[in-house]
């Protein structure tokens, strides 16, 4: 009976997000760990059948790191920030593009998922501009950290084309300047971006922590539900910090474009994705208007 009880308890939500865009950025542990890739992977294929139209956005800032390391190149890095020269651009696409993507799509493809990988430079997906010299905080003088863009434009229709014909669009966070230069994009901030520009349902971030907590010490302190207005407030009391900040900003700026609700959620966790999308408690931290 426990099993058909699940199912009861899934079924609102089923009802609720049939048809509608969830945007998964896959990050951490559901990235490295094959058996962790491979279950998200499942899962995500789940949600498509069940009606949704799951999107993905990774990341792959360690793989970056580990292939430079192998190429015998050092990674450099300011406040956090990876700097970019040409150099780096080439691994950064080489990974990204060329290994993590195709990567994902084939274990989506092992379960039945139809799945295509696109870099934010195919078709002009994600147009971007490179960001210019500025202030980081504690340093003296601006900083430039080479090939970074933002993003200005997410060509939609080329997403609506696949998602309409049934595919999981599995997208790089790579952007492309006016004059073709590819540009290096924060993943998160890519992830935000295009669930705006789709009019997601959700965005859901996968990571390796269990959401935000009160105490960074005690997994039990985790904060369920955080407004938007409650933000600076929990940045300025150093409860929202260090990288979680992006990730924060990232879900403020989608939901006010018009994204329904964020989730940052542990991807450690056995299927943490069907836990958000099918059960009335969730997991991890949500944000909302």
């Amino acid at each position: 009976m426990k099993d058909i009880d699940v199912l009861i308890e899934a079924l609102p939500y089923i009802k609720k997000f049939h048809n509608k865009k969830i945007l998964i950025k896959y990050g951490g542990h559901a990235m490295i760990d094959d058996e962790a890739m491979s279950s998200t992977a499942r899962d995500t294929v789940l949600l498509k059948y069940v009606g949704m139209k799951p999107l993905i956005v990774h990341g792959g800032g360690p793989e970056i790191s580990r292939s430079m390391d192998k190429l015998g190149k050092e990674p450099e890095f300011i406040q956090g920030l990876r700097v970019t020269d040409e150099e780096t651009m080439e691994i950064i696409e080489m990974v990204l593009v060329g290994k993590i993507s195709t990567e994902i799509v084939s274990e989506l493809i092992k379960h039945d998922g139809e799945a295509i990988s696109l870099s934010g430079k195919d078709s002009s997906l994600i147009f971007a501009h490179k960001k210019g010299a500025r202030k980081i905080e504690g340093i003296e003088e601006e900083v430039d950290l080479g090939l970074v863009g933002e993003v200005d434009d997410i060509n939609t229709d080329l997403l609506d084309l696949f998602v309409e014909n049934d595919y999981i669009p599995v997208i790089s966070p790579v952007g492309i300047a006016k004059d073709g230069t590819s540009l290096n994009l924060n993943a998160d901030t890519a992830a935000g971006e295009v669930a705006s520009a789709i009019d997601a349902e959700k965005l859901i971030i996968l990571t390796d922590v269990p959401g935000v907590l009160r105490d960074p010490s005690d997994p039990n302190s985790l904060i369920q539900k955080i407004r938007i207005s409650e933000v600076p407030g929990l940045i300025e009391e150093g409860i929202i910090s260090g990288g979680m900040i992006p990730k924060i900003e990232t879900c403020v700026k989608a939901i006010e474009n018009g994204v329904k609700s964020c989730h940052i959620i542990d991807g450690r966790k056995k299927h943490a994705l069907l836990l958000e999308v099918f059960t009335t408690d969730g997991i991890g931290t949500m944000i909302c208007e």
